[in-house]
């Protein structure tokens, strides 16, 4: 009896258990590997747009154009309405500003590409980092001083968790201002 239950198992659960591996490592590998993943990661952009300017020089705060920060999941990329709201007026002669008119114009959104990416099984709330004072620099780096986006911090567990677990210490001021704590650490709050 003790032998049919050792071959079943070796039979079955054993190169079940392996093809998980194999898969899930090679899985892993490929995702790492993509560069929408990585440090330094800067498509080319329909329009060239500059955070140094418009968040930088104008102060223009984050919220305004990226509305959902506050409010959800997502921070939203503006919509082409969001920018003619001042590009109606301002620099409406230079060829940027044209081709931002042209979309306008034609009623279609601008395609812009996306930069900050989680791998899909990964959740993410901006509304309650936010909310809780966190600056979007801590995650997407010192973007008012970007002429171009790209990705200037990794987005990896580690480094999430890493926050999580020091919020209090490295940022007391939010302690008593929002109430900020540890954030959940739990494979449940992210991984769904």
């Amino acid at each position: 009896m003790r032998k049919s239950v050792l071959d079943y198992i070796l039979r079955i659960y054993l190169p079940v258990t392996l093809l998980i591996v194999v898969v899930t490592y090679t899985v892993t590998y490929f995702v790492s590997r993509d560069e929408r993943y990585h440090v330094g990661y800067q498509p080319t952009q329909p329009i060239n747009y500059s955070h140094e300017l418009h968040a930088g020089q104008l102060a223009i705060d984050c919220q305004y154009c990226h509305t959902g920060a506050s409010k959800g999941r997502h921070a939203n990329v503006p919509a082409v309405e969001t920018c003619m709201n001042c590009h109606t007026v301002a620099r409406t002669d230079r060829p940027e500003i044209k081709k931002l008119t042209a979309f306008y114009k034609e009623n279609k959104p601008i395609p812009w590409q996306r930069i900050h990416k989680l791998p899909e099984h990964v959740y993410f709330n901006h509304s309650v980092h936010v909310n809780k004072g966190l600056a979007c620099q801590e995650c997407h780096g010192q973007i008012q001083t970007m002429p171009v986006v790209a990705q200037a911090k990794p987005f990896m567990m580690a480094d999430c968790l890493a926050c999580h677990r020091t919020a209090p210490q490295k940022y007391p001021h939010l302690v008593n201002l929002t109430g900020l704590k540890k954030g959940p650490e739990n494979c449940t709050a992210c991984h769904r």
